[in-house]
């Protein structure tokens, strides 16, 4: 009995100490999926490092912070902000001064429309021209009975043509008529400017110069 207990032993390969060392050697270096270790693998799952506390995470205190978003401080309504410069401009548009032609109708044929037309007949070669602004019966064949109404007389050649220009309305807006005559009393009552929207002292000069130059009274002719 001995000697087989000898000889099994005897046959027996001893392990090698590689054998004995590779259990320890594996542990060292393949550690076991029972402990968590992090490594230096990246993984999907990780924190942001500008998220971590820093005092746990190196990489957070290198990360740089973001500076906060300035809010614009709140301005005006676009209303407001056009308000000013159409009220600027309002303020700064002059108001129209008023015209000679706003003047009251005598004071306005007296001081503006009289001076201007002896002028501007003048102009035309006409240097005897007569002119005289009253209140007066129409010395026109018919209408002796007619109302009296305001007119201005004109003659020239000594006295030889005359001519009349009627305001029935005392208004120079109004209505208007001219007569002439050369030698006796006129029969012909004409309208005078009827085509015109607004009447200007321009616009009755002109007005009386062009019918009397169709007269062929003027120097020119």
């Amino acid at each position: 009995m001995a000697e087989e207990t000898n000889h099994n032993q005897a046959g027996e390969v001893a392990p090698s100490t590689v054998d004995k060392q590779a259990p320890s050697v594996a542990e060292e270096n393949a550690p076991s999926t029972d402990s968590p270790e992090a490594t230096s693998i990246p993984t999907a799952n990780a924190p942001d490092p500008t998220t971590a506390n820093p005092e746990t995470n190196p990489n957070a205190a290198k990360a740089k912070t973001a500076p906060p978003k300035r809010e614009k401080p709140a301005g005006k309504a676009a209303g407001d902000a056009d308000e000013k410069p159409a009220a600027a401009k309002a303020g700064a548009k002059k108001e129209k001064a008023p015209g000679v032609e706003d003047k009251p109708f005598v004071e306005f044929i007296q001081q503006d429309y009289l001076p201007a037309l002896q002028k501007a007949i003048a102009k035309e070669g006409v240097q005897d021209l007569q002119l005289s602004f009253a209140k007066q019966k129409l010395p026109i064949v018919g209408y002796e009975k007619a109302e009296d109404c305001w007119q201005i007389a004109g003659s020239l050649q000594n006295g030889l043509r005359h001519f009349n220009l009627y305001f029935p309305e005392e208004d120079i807006q109004g209505k208007k008529a001219f007569s002439c005559n050369e030698g006796k009393k006129p029969s012909t009552l004409e309208s005078f400017l009827i085509d015109e929207r607004k009447i200007t002292l321009d616009l009755l000069v002109y007005g009386i110069v062009q019918r009397l130059n169709g007269q062929k009274w003027l120097g020119r002719n």
